[in-house]
């Protein structure tokens, strides 16, 4: 039995697909052959209040979230909530079916979401489609869990950011940090770096001195080690950004995240749940 979180707002489209939902089997560790014994669990939500409510305030998170794009009139409304659920249940899979596949609104789904699929109400055998795509990002999702709990010691977790040791790559709220001069490219080697020694001395903060020493080099300053952080500050912002308008920035400024230290030229790593 998998739950499955849907907004949809015309009831011609819940009529076609709700038993479908409720009836299919989704359990990856099964043959295709095998038979579900139980039916899944549907969380149908109509409008957008009522569903930013029930994300907001839940207690368990849904195995798959499937979105509407434009509801009630608001061609932003799929966004709206797919940021929500991005902050909320950020390892949640979630496809958008909608009657606006091939348009400006798919395009910026993708540009401006972190879903997985986009898939088209008008096309043949829709209901199975959307059976095989939820599977498949089940499956996708399964076999990354394991991977991730097999190589647990090639990851570095700090709140809401992970570090991925074997490749560099860092992310914020499930956001890839880029360079925030080009959001095209990602963050560049030495920001990462220092980046990933702040995160491992944490609560502690690093000396410029400190820094140095751990990125064996000998043209590193002061100067160079605040444009670092300034970097830094702005990558973790862009990723902010693209989730919900809370600023990554004020919360240096409050205490959290990237916070200054003193007057020792110091930049420490501080968690949100560390605060105070």
């Amino acid at each position: 039995m998998k739950t499955i979180f849907w907004v949809e707002d015309q009831y011609h489209w819940v009529n076609k697909f709700e038993q479908v939902l409720i009836d299919a089997n989704f359990d990856v560790t099964e043959s295709e052959d095998s038979v579900e014994t139980s039916a899944n669990k549907l969380i149908l939500h109509k409008f957008i209040e009522s569903a930013s409510q029930a994300i907001n305030h839940s207690t368990e998170q849904p195995d798959i979230v499937i979105l509407d794009a434009d509801m009630n009139g608001d061609q932003d409304a799929g966004l709206t909530l797919s940021a929500l659920i991005a902050k909320k249940w950020p390892k949640v899979p979630v496809i958008f079916l909608s009657e606006h596949s091939g348009t400006g609104i798919e395009e910026k789904v993708f540009e401006h979401s972190s879903s997985q699929d986009f898939i088209a109400k008008h096309q043949q055998n829709v209901e199975r489609v959307l059976c095989w795509r939820i599977k498949a990002l089940l499956r996708q999702q399964q076999l990354s869990s394991q991977s991730k709990s097999n190589q647990s010691e090639s990851t570095l977790n700090s709140g809401d950011l992970l570090i991925d040791l074997a490749t560099w790559n860092c992310y914020w709220l499930g956001q890839r940090l880029m360079n925030p001069a080009n959001s095209q490219r990602p963050l560049a080697p030495t920001p990462r770096k220092i980046l990933r020694f702040l995160v491992e001395s944490s609560p502690r903060p690093l000396t410029t001195i400190q820094m140095e020493q751990k990125l064996e080099s000998d043209r590193f300053n002061y100067a160079s080690y605040r444009q670092h952080i300034k970097t830094l500050r702005h990558s973790f912002e862009q990723a902010q950004q693209a989730v919900d308008s809370e600023s990554f920035i004020q919360r240096c400024k409050s205490g959290t995240g990237i916070v200054t230290f003193g007057d020792q030229g110091a930049y420490c790593w501080i968690p949100e749940n560390n605060k105070g």
